[in-house]
């Protein structure tokens, strides 16, 4: 809804009560001097009498309707970092390299520059096919490694609404989010987003439980919200956490939204039927991408653990070295 769309319910509302609403004089004209701004009533006698009334003027209406600018929080960036998170002052690691190998053929497909244009491809959602792959934390870190880049901001959205760790994860507490705005037409997206101390980095929590989050993420509302996110800034690429495609028919939902899909397989672990599964469930998504989490490399540094990759158009089970 409209900032002018709010004060003039807003304004409805108010008359209804009973309170007198003022609008603004044009200009050159003036109130008499002697004018009453009082309603008058008549007493049983027939005598007036003045009864005092709140007047509200139309500009008092709106600034009250007016959305509130979104609210920082400050991320603990030293125990990210102890975590295994990528952080803006540790430029340099083997996962933060990986990540740029990863996030470079998205940032190009989410800002047109790839091989073929894509509908809506800042809109990126990291998933898997069952629980415990790693998804969440690929999508922290992909979030950070492209609020590091030059020339993109990024919007990291908690959008596993049935299980939200996202804010958990990263320490902070839990907010209003993405379901309070499509549960509540009062509630705008300004009003939930939290700005961070990552300059180029903003989080959208998932908000507040709600027992038909399936259909709202399904509904016109989503679609609204999720088009307007994609135009809104040219330079933003928005990350969505969703729930595993094979537990949850809320990730298969957003998929249908998404320009491109990241699914996170963890090695020697997932199962290869549930991984062709997750991807045929999201078989329609113009670009998939596999990332296989914890693959056993064989570096210089003696790490022993990394991430592969695998990309294309298609989909299919594949990955190499990072």
């Amino acid at each position: 809804m409209s900032l002018i769309e709010q004060a003039a319910k807003r304004l409805e509302q108010l008359r209804k009560a009973g309170v007198e609403v003022q609008s603004p004089a044009p200009a050159g004209d003036q109130q008499p001097a002697n004018a009453s701004m009082e309603p008058r009533a008549q007493t049983a006698a027939g005598s007036p009498v003045h009864r005092p009334r709140a007047a509200v003027s139309v500009a008092t209406v709106a600034a009250s309707a007016a959305p509130a600018v979104s609210r920082q929080v400050d991320l603990d960036l030293a125990t990210l970092a102890a975590a295994g998170l990528i952080t803006p002052d540790v430029p340099r690691s083997q996962l933060a390299d990986q990540y740029r190998v990863i996030k470079r053929p998205l940032i190009a497909n989410a800002m047109g520059k790839g091989s073929t244009p894509i509908k809506h491809g800042n809109l990126i959602m990291v998933t898997s096919a069952v629980s415990g792959e790693g998804k969440s934390f690929t999508a922290i870190n992909l979030a950070m490694s492209i609020a590091m880049e030059l020339d993109n901001t990024v919007m990291l959205v908690d959008a596993d609404v049935p299980k939200p760790s996202v804010l958990k994860m990263l320490g902070v507490p839990p907010e209003r989010g993405l379901l309070d705005v499509l549960t509540n037409e009062s509630v705008e997206l300004s009003q939930v987003l939290l700005r961070t101390n990552v300059e180029k980095l903003s989080l959208l929590p998932s908000g507040t439980q709600h027992a038909r989050a399936t259909e709202l993420l399904a509904s016109a509302a989503m679609v609204q919200m999720l088009d307007e996110m994609a135009s809104r800034y040219p330079d933003r690429i928005i990350i969505f956490d969703s729930p595993p495609l094979l537990m949850t028919t809320e990730s298969r939902v957003l998929a249908s939204h998404m320009g491109q899909v990241v699914v996170v397989v963890k090695a020697e672990s997932t199962v290869r039927s549930d991984v062709k599964h997750a991807l045929a469930a999201i078989e329609a998504c113009p670009v998939k991408l596999v990332l296989l989490n914890q693959a056993r490399t064989t570096t210089q540094d003696g790490y022993g653990y990394g991430y592969g990759y695998g990309y294309g158009y298609g989909y299919g089970y594949g990955s190499k070295s990072a």
